[in-house]
């Protein structure tokens, strides 16, 4: 969420921002009723003020007539008629604000000034590691049928279309993936690992920058009230909603395994075979709260810590800059890593790293005070997938394939698989 301020007094930097991102004929109508409602909100005030200010006298009136002994009744119903005026300006003025806020969730963050303006084709590779596989492979999906790793069949009977069953070998890998990773970013990046609910309350979402725009890609718990989370970022950055961290709590970092569902609106029929596009997944991620004038580096040292883990996993790989328009809603600048996997011939997005800044904290009140006696701010908050499951193995299992049909294991993860070949 946007400071109000930038609505009162710098309507011209959202209008750019937006523009940026190629939004600004969707957003535009937004802006000019958010400033129309803003100078509504500014008079309600103002006239609320001045009748209490007026209703103030009229009592020290009455006081005084009371005193000398003299008929108040007519300051007395002046000043009743005030407070019914007061009230009805307070209730315009709730409204007038509920609105205001439902429209602030609405506008996305603005992109960094070093993020390129323009949709997806103005991407920007800024680095590149490792050589992709150029022989003929054959896809995940039939290599992992012929080692018995994956039941997409009965994932479909039991769950629906878009939901695995790994099982035997496969079940282990993603095992030894996960705890691979949580011990590169725990004992390595220094990051604290964390276990949160899969469930979180609407504030949660609201927080992270998950609702409004994207409820309808939620698995809602109608009897609860409560929703099934996309990614763990959600409950790891909601942990320290509405408080203020100590300085010395500034900057940290929190990994998380996780479950995570999404229900994919607007995907149908894109990528469904194999493991490219499914509805529950498994993830580690990568959640950073940043001192303001720190949180580029916090990117880049984020980053770095996801492209660790394709280094070792031996799996070639690129650096996206991402353009505005591309960016997600909620971030002001996003690296996207993708691996290339030979046998769908295409680079798989396996991780978006991002910099909100001070959108999802202001959204969520994550403040911390920067020193004794000093007026607490906003957190940078920033956070990355340190990887995503479905898509790494489609790629192992691409990459590693072998002259005989078994499957090479990186070395920095056969010891957590107990084996260096599947097959």
């Amino acid at each position: 969420m946007h400071d109000l301020r930038l609505v009162r007094e710098h309507l011209d930097v959202l209008r750019d921002g937006f523009a940026r991102r190629n939004a600004l004929e969707t957003l535009g109508p937004v802006l000019d009723r958010l400033e129309a409602l803003e100078r509504e909100r500014r008079a309600l005030i103002t006239a609320s003020e001045e009748r209490k200010a007026r209703r103030n006298l009229l009592t020290q009136e009455v006081a005084k007539r009371k005193q000398a002994k003299e008929d108040a009744a007519d300051v007395m119903a002046d000043a009743r008629a005030l407070g019914d005026e007061i009230a009805r300006l307070e209730a315009d003025l709730r409204a007038t604000e509920g609105v205001v806020e439902g429209l602030m969730l609405e506008l996305p963050n603005l992109p960094h000034p070093d993020v390129p303006a323009g949709d997806e084709s103005h991407n920007a590779v800024r680095h590149a590691w490792g050589t992709p596989r150029a022989d003929a492979v054959r896809p995940h999906w039939e290599v992992a049928h012929d080692h018995a790793l994956l039941d997409l069949a009965r994932g479909a009977k039991i769950s629906g279309s878009g939901f695995i069953v790994y099982r035997g070998l496969g079940a282990r890998l993603v095992r030894s993936l996960l705890n691979f990773m949580l011990d590169v970013h725990t004992r390595e990046h220094g990051y604290e690992e964390t276990w949160v609910p899969l469930v979180v309350n609407r504030a949660s979402m609201v927080g992270t920058g998950q609702f409004p725009k994207f409820e309808e890609e939620s698995y809602a718990l109608a009897m609860d009230e409560g929703y099934l989370i996309p990614t763990a970022e959600v409950p790891v950055t909601n942990l320290y909603r509405d408080e203020i961290l100590d300085a010395h709590d500034v900057p940290r970092g929190f990994c998380a395994y996780s479950a995570c569902f999404r229900r994919e609106a607007g995907a149908a029929g894109k990528d469904t075979r194999g493991l490219l596009r499914v509805h529950e997944f498994d993830k580690v991620e990568l959640v950073r709260y940043a001192r303001p004038e720190e949180s580029d580096a916090e990117l880049e040292a984020l980053t770095r810590h996801a492209e660790t883990i394709l280094e070792r996993l031996e799996l070639p790989y690129r650096r996206l800059l991402l353009a505005a328009g591309d960016t997600g809603f909620s971030s002001a600048m996003t690296y996207d890593l993708e691996v290339w996997a030979p046998g769908v011939g295409k680079w798989l997005e396996v991780s978006s790293c991002s910099n909100f800044r001070d959108f999802q904290a202001r959204r969520a009140n994550i403040r911390f005070r920067p020193a004794a006696g000093e007026k607490p701010r906003f957190v940078h908050t920033l956070n990355g997938s340190g990887l995503a499951l479905p898509r790494i193995i489609a790629a192992l299992l691409e990459h590693g394939q072998q002259p005989d049909g078994s499957v090479r294991i990186p070395a920095a993860l056969a010891s957590y698989l107990g084996t260096d070949r599947i097959g």
